[in-house]
């Protein structure tokens, strides 16, 4: 069985913390260790993930030297990972408990490096309000009109991450999107999974949920990351903007 290093940034996550954790931890595939990369920095943090870190041995706490972000935290996990696969779990998601048994066949029967798979949303009590269906295969030419991977479905072979360039970026939000782009404009075929084997928390706190941030970001995306117009970059943004109304539940 091959060792699977999974990434989870924290920041303020304590509510559900536990829970995501738990999930994991209940996954029929056993090899993997846990990567938590503390970047709140605060005593709290420290109190919460050290009574996290006692729940499984596989589970390692590390801190950055200052607040980073989601992205370059996780950039910062993907560095000290042993495992040859690398996913990635937010700590308000969930994972049922074949997650990843169920992807780790499908990559290894297909000879695939980057996988995704379909999920269901919740709000913050836990209801279920969505759903996203995972497409066959995702190219570069579908990314840039609309983002439909979920961050905590993925999972790339580590090796991948050798090309300096395959990294997550400073942004608020919007990072994971930037990496996938990134992948897909280099030739890395991106396949997913149609079974629903993730949970994404909706939080309607969390920066992901500020839509100013967003379009900020999403601006940002095309404009500095894939070097378009203002005016590309502004008809980019709307059109990727009409396809996310389009599949909001």
């Amino acid at each position: 069985m091959k060792l699977i290093s999974i990434i989870m940034p924290y920041f303020r996550k304590q509510k559900y913390l536990e829970q995501s954790v738990n999930s994991i931890l209940s996954q029929s595939y056993e090899n993997f260790e846990i990567i938590i990369i503390d970047d709140e920095l605060s005593l709290e943090s420290k109190s919460v993930l050290s009574k996290i870190s006692k729940l499984d041995k596989r589970i390692k706490i590390i801190s950055n030297p200052f607040n980073l972000g989601a992205g370059l935290a996780r950039n910062n996990g993907i560095k000290i990972a042993k495992g040859e696969f690398i996913a990635f779990c937010d700590c308000d998601d969930l994972w049922s408990e074949n997650k990843l048994k169920l992807q780790l066949e499908f990559m290894y029967k297909n000879n695939y490096e980057f996988s995704f798979t379909s999920y269901e949303i919740i709000n913050d009590f836990g209801k279920k309000i969505g759903q996203r269906l995972a497409k066959n295969i995702i190219t570069f030419n579908d990314l840039i009109k609309s983002c439909d991977i979920g961050l905590s479905t993925v999972v790339i072979k580590k090796e991948l991450f050798k090309n300096k360039n395959f990294c997550f970026p400073n942004l608020k939000t919007k990072e994971d999107y930037v990496l996938w782009l990134k992948f897909a404009k280099q030739g890395v075929n991106i396949f997913g999974l149609n079974n629903k084997l993730s949970v994404w928390r909706k939080s309607e706190n969390s920066l992901s949920s500020s839509i100013f941030q967003k379009l900020l970001d999403g601006y940002r995306v095309y404009y500095i990351y894939l070097g378009y117009g203002v005016i590309k970059s502004l008809i980019s943004l709307l059109i990727l903007s009409l396809n996310y109304m389009r599949k909001r539940n």
